[in-house]
């Protein structure tokens, strides 16, 4: 079986550029989950960059969330955490670059790709990049990127998109709310603006980048633990009989 989807990573005048894409609109199954968080770990080791641009490919959907074809073959426990540790194992590698991350969110971001969004130091959306938690609608809930979402938006923030799991969010709501910095009209105007952004942090003190990527991520020491807790929660539920029932019409919808 062929895996879809590819991890790309450039380098350009000290920005180290991740991108993602999969077919089924960027969603992440377990193999381009595994081959993100290398390529975070990669930027954050090389010494002649700076920054790490994340983005994902084509114009439309930024991140999907998990991918629903893999959720529905997970028959075990083991594989269900397995799957789960591939989102928390991106957040972390995020947290312990060394190197500012920028997010550049074009298009919707569901799921796991909202946690995506939240665990950027720097977030730059256009204003297509509505957002939404959709895990409580297949059975389980916003457990892995839950801390990084709520410190990032907040606890009534995390809550409403938590619970509302069947409604958008807008991008200028996401603004609001503190998940975005900068929001665009045009993919257009958010690469120029990004252009200029990283050109110019590029010019800034090494030592004091490094220094506010440690002051951002204070109080986080304890996330190895408290998000493989987070993806065992998730990898039970999702053997429930309503996850299998819930996922499995979605597919069917979808197809």
């Amino acid at each position: 079986m062929s895996l879809e989807g590819f991890i790309k990573t450039t380098k350009e005048n000290k920005v180290f550029t991740i991108e993602f894409f999969h077919p089924a609109q960027n969603s992440l199954p377990g193999h381009l989950l595994k081959e993100l968080a290398e390529a975070v770990e990669e930027a954050g080791r090389d010494k002649d960059t700076l920054l790490v641009l994340l983005k994902s490919g084509g114009d439309r959907t930024f991140c999907a969330g998990a991918s629903f074809t893999e959720l529905a073959s997970i028959e075990d426990f083991p594989t269900g955490k397995k799957f789960f540790m591939g989102f928390a194992n991106v957040i972390n590698a995020i947290r312990k670059c060394p190197k500012i991350v920028i997010g550049r969110i074009q298009g919707k971001a569901v799921g796991g790709g909202v946690g995506l969004a939240a665990a950027c130091d720097y977030t730059i959306a256009t204003q297509y990049a509505s957002v939404r938690l959709s895990e409580l609608a297949v059975g389980i809930g916003p457990f892995v990127i839950g801390p990084v979402v709520e410190r990032k938006t907040g606890l009534s923030a995390f809550s409403q998109m938590a619970l509302n799991a069947g409604e958008w969010q807008t991008a200028a709501w996401a603004k609001q709310k503190g998940l975005f910095m900068e929001v665009f009209d045009s993919v257009e105007q958010l690469d120029a603006y990004i252009q200029h952004f990283t050109a110019d942090l590029t010019t800034k003190n090494p030592e004091a980048l490094k220094s506010l990527k440690k002051i951002f991520w204070e109080g986080t020491d304890h996330w190895d633990g408290l998000l493989e807790e987070r993806a065992e929660a998730s990898g039970q539920l999702i053997l429930s009989e309503f996850s299998k029932s819930a996922i499995s019409s979605f597919l069917q919808k979808s197809n």
